[in-house]
């Protein structure tokens, strides 16, 4: 019967001071998970009370593991999203820049392109108004030639027609002066003639008609040579200004073929630029859609990082002295059995 009592008495005196330490150890998990908004800590200082010193500290050691690896998460998160955000900024600054020279390069290439077309059409109605040119110089040609025929026809037509006067003129009068003289010869001598009668002379108003005659045919023979010199030298200043006029077309066309394939090739080189930009405004774009995926992911974790890691650190030192109170009370347990 005394044994009896004696060992009731320690089964209860021991039942007495496990629960004493179970509840000193809650008390501290409970503490601990109060000061750091842990309901974790809150549960197990509740589960405490009921399960085996060695199933809490196990799951303590298991919180305080996870706690760990999720500090070392955080740290990973933390470097991924600054080096992507970095690496996110590099390229936008970069595609920006391209944006702007493929920008830069459109202006360029849009002013050539028109200098180039204006130059074009300059040279276009320069060679219109080269060719109304030679077409009127040819006109005029055309006019001045037959101007020009007509003036020699008419000159040589009034040269042949006092030549002819001129000979007939020439044959009357030699006739005549024979005539004169023959009679001379004839007539016999006696006394003056009669007062009112002259004696007979040659006419020598002759020589003053024929003499006219001949002027105006040496005045007409030399209006034919100015005529034609004059003629030489038109059509040769004509000739002249035709082939002029020609090259000069010809260099023109040659510029506007030079102007035109290098016209073309802006043009395609535009072409190509304006689509490059467009692919930079996608990439642009698609890096814009990431940082703001990257930001949504990675701004709570960067703005609280410090403050987060702070919380990790004090809750796994008060999961570390929970677990320690534990072990204290787990061995005071041990010394009174």
């Amino acid at each position: 019967h005394d044994l009896f009592s004696r060992t009731f008495n320690f089964v209860q005196q021991s039942a007495s001071v496990e629960s004493v330490e179970r509840q000193r150890a809650a008390a501290v998990l409970l503490a601990t998970g109060q000061r750091l908004a842990s309901p974790q800590l809150v549960e197990l200082s509740s589960t405490v009370q009921r399960d085996a010193f060695v199933k809490v500290k196990k799951a303590i050691d298991d919180m305080i593991a996870k706690l760990l690896q999720d500090k070392e998460d955080e740290i990973k998160q933390k470097d991924f999203c600054i080096e992507e955000l970095n690496t996110n900024e590099r390229e936008t600054e970069l595609k920006n820049r391209d944006k702007e020279e493929a920008e830069a390069k459109i202006d360029t290439l849009t002013n050539e392109i028109e200098t180039l077309t204006n130059e074009i059409d300059t040279l276009k109605a320069e060679i219109a108004a080269l060719q109304t040119s030679l077409k009127r110089a040819g006109e005029d040609r055309e006019q001045e030639n037959k101007d020009f025929q007509e003036t020699v026809a008419d000159q040589r037509a009034t040269v042949k027609l006092l030549e002819k006067t001129l000979d007939v003129l020439k044959g009357f009068y030699n006739k005549k002066h024979k005539g004169a003289s023959l009679l001379q010869r004839q007539e016999p001598a006696g006394p003056p003639p009669p007062p009112g009668f002259k004696s007979y002379k040659k006419n020598s108003g002759s020589g003053g008609v024929m003499g006219m005659i001949q002027q105006i045919i040496n005045d007409a023979k030399t209006e034919e040579a100015e005529a034609i010199q004059a003629e030489k030298d038109a059509q040769a200043a004509y000739e002249s200004f035709v082939k002029d006029t020609n090259d000069s077309i010809t260099a023109k066309n040659d510029s506007i073929v030079d102007k035109s394939a290098t016209r073309a090739d802006k043009e395609g080189a535009l072409t190509d630029t304006k689509k490059e930009l467009a692919n930079i405004m996608v990439e642009l774009e698609e890096l814009a859609n990431e940082n703001a995926d990257l930001h949504k992911a990675c701004d709570f974790t960067l703005k609280n990082f410090d403050t987060r890691q702070a919380a990790r650190d004090e809750e796994v030192e008060g999961l570390r002295e929970a677990k320690a109170a534990l072990s204290g009370a787990q061995l005071t347990l041990l010394q009174r059995k």
